[in-house]
């Protein structure tokens, strides 16, 4: 018993070691901190700064000042535990909150979801529950949606005690826990498709059991009920609205069948770092947890045939569970086939637009479920010193998820950009948090200009960076906006689109990105220490932006065009602490 306690006590001490250092970083570097551009500081953190210093977080029919005004309900809701934090709190503080609040969430409904799953056993194996729960908190995915990822576990933990519920008052706490879970979760991402599977399983055990599972089915119209409440800005704008965003004229994809299984594959294989459709869902897991995961699920089905057990491979939890996985997979890679797109968006045509490929995100969570359940059938199996093996690889688990260079792994770019500081005495071609947004440059170009809220525009830069500095602007990002929008600023920049194919089938084809576009198709927008283009005109149709009220552009690029232009120089401004040099441009 003493040496069970203590190599529990081991294990508790290297998480809480694994997630202090993480602390410890952030607390030395806070602004300073490299944390993740893409779909991040360009566009979230902007969100919420606009909605912090306009007043308009918690406001009905409110209008932001970007896209030319655009309402606040296509924004995120505030009934969000990571949201919430960034009404009231400074960004960089409110993001490393919402940073921590995943790893707690995920680390915590992991461990009660398997405490559930295993009983009496689940003490004999804590420590790897314990460790490979924390690698799957700490994955680094979409950090506005984290929460939503790591939270899976809580609500298949809630549903299974409801469906074990002898009466309705042992019911009542979880029915609660189902209702507000939308306060965690999100709809788009996770909820659809949580209120689908409830649906199936509803049918499923009700033909099992030849008994009604009233729990479930009642939990089904609670957490829509909840999702529809604390989303509401989402559903008023989907359902009532009458605007026609651009989420309904989005392309994706047209691969023939071999290519959209090679992106499954993709999918199931290959780090999110080096897969770029699904970098939102980055797991970590190609490393340890895919090679762990494959190897006990071929063991376990030897062992099944062998012991003369093949029954018992259809009632594997393992082999449900890599099933799970792989169909998740092969609907990622197939719904670029635009034949079965066309059959899903047929079936549900208000929901065109709607990304149902999205299955894949149930996947970081299945990974280490699955990986959990290998380590603890290892320890079983294993005598000896060999008994310490699983626990080892768990706590590798973890260490891989915090030092793979992920695409929002926070911690690892913040080490290694200020450890390539140190060593080699200078600076990297990244920007961190301070240096992106850059709000002390900003606040002085303001108070020269006397700027009072005056309609403007990026050039070099990130339009969120205008927008988190309190600067109007007409272009932005943002995935849904109004369709009758994103063809006035097609005409804004139709003279760049014209020299570049590139941006122009990105715009077409997306446009949630309403940018000023280099007319030689060169990234006019990327987050580099020094910005230095080829192409140094601004391709922009003057009166085009005449009709939408433009003062300013703020650019990063001397333009040599200026005459041709329509603009101005009226100041520059350096920073001798930042990676800045603007030039404020007058236009008309």
């Amino acid at each position: 018993m003493t040496r069970q306690r203590g190599f529990n006590r081991w294990y508790v001490i290297a998480a809480a070691a694994l997630v202090l250092l993480q602390a410890l970083v952030f607390l030395v570097f806070r602004g300073e901190s490299y944390l993740q551009v893409h779909d991040n500081l360009d566009l979230f953190q902007a969100h919420f700064a606009m909605m912090r210093r306009d007043g308009s977080f918690f406001a009905n029919r409110a209008t932001l000042p970007m896209l030319h005004g655009i309402s606040r309900d296509l924004f995120g809701s505030e009934w969000s535990l990571y949201n919430i934090w960034q009404a009231f709190l400074p960004g960089v503080l409110a993001y490393f909150i919402g940073y921590f609040l995943k790893i707690v969430t995920g680390t915590a409904s992991f461990v009660l979801l398997a405490k559930e799953v295993y009983g009496e056993r689940y003490e004999r194996h804590r420590g790897i529950i314990l460790l490979t729960g924390l690698a799957f908190g700490m994955i680094p995915v979409f950090p506005a949606y984290g929460i939503a990822f790591t939270s899976v576990p809580l609500i298949v933990w809630l549903l299974i005690r409801l469906h074990k519920s002898a009466s309705w008052r042992e019911a009542a706490p979880y029915y609660a826990g189902v209702f507000v879970y939308p306060l965690l979760s999100y709809f788009s991402y996770h909820g659809f498709f949580i209120l689908c599977f409830m649906a199936i399983a509803v049918i499923v055990l009700w033909i099992r059991d030849r008994k009604f599972p009233k729990h479930l089915f009642l939990a089904t119209g609670l957490l829509s009920a909840g999702f529809m409440i604390f989303e509401y800005r989402l559903f008023r704008a989907m359902l009532f609205g009458n605007t026609v965003t651009i989420r309904t004229t989005m392309t994706h994809a047209d691969l023939p069948v071999g290519e959209a299984l090679k992106v499954a594959l993709t999918e199931f294989a290959v780090p999110s770092v080096y897969n770029t459709e699904s970098f939102h869902n980055a797991d970590s897991h190609t490393l340890l947890a895919l090679p762990a995961v494959l190897i006990g699920f071929a063991v376990c089905n030897v062992l099944h045939v062998r012991r003369g057990e093949a029954k018992k491979i259809l009632r594997d939890p393992l082999n449900g569970i890599v099933l799970w996985i792989v169909l998740n997979c092969l609907n990622c890679g197939v719904y670029q086939f635009a034949p079965y797109r066309g059959i899903l968006e047929a079936v549900v045509p208000k929901l065109k637009g709607f990304d149902f490929s999205r299955t894949a995100f149930f996947n970081p969570f299945l990974w280490y479920a699955a990986l959990a359940l290998v380590l603890i059938r290892l320890r079983e199996a294993a005598k000896g010193k060999w008994r310490k093996a699983p626990g080892l690889l768990a706590f590798a688990a973890a260490l891989v998820v915090m030092f793979t260079p992920q695409v929002y792994n926070d911690f690892y770019y913040t080490c290694y950009n200020h450890a390539y500081r140190i060593l080699k005495r200078k600076e990297t071609s990244t920007l961190n948090y301070r240096e992106f947004y850059s709000t002390a440059l900003f606040d002085r170009i303001k108070e020269d200009l006397a700027y009072e809220g005056e309609w403007s525009a990026a050039y070099g830069l990130h339009p969120a960076v205008l927008q988190y500095n309190g600067i109007a602007t007409l272009d932005g990002y943002l995935g849904m906006y109004s369709v009758e929008y994103r063809e006035q600023w097609k005409k804004v920049i139709a003279p760049a689109l014209e020299g570049s194919p590139y941006f122009q089938s990105y715009f077409d084809s997306w446009g949630a990105r309403a940018y000023l576009y280099s007319g030689s198709d060169e990234n006019t927008y990327a987050a580099l220490r020094v910005m230095e283009l080829n192409d140094t005109r601004l391709m922009a149709d003057p009166q085009a932006l005449k009709e939408l009220d433009c003062k300013y552009i703020f650019s990063r690029i001397r333009f040599s065009n200026e005459e041709e232009a329509g603009v101005t120089l009226k100041e520059t401004y350096e920073d001798e602490n930042g990676p800045y040099t603007i030039y404020v441009y007058e236009t008309g």
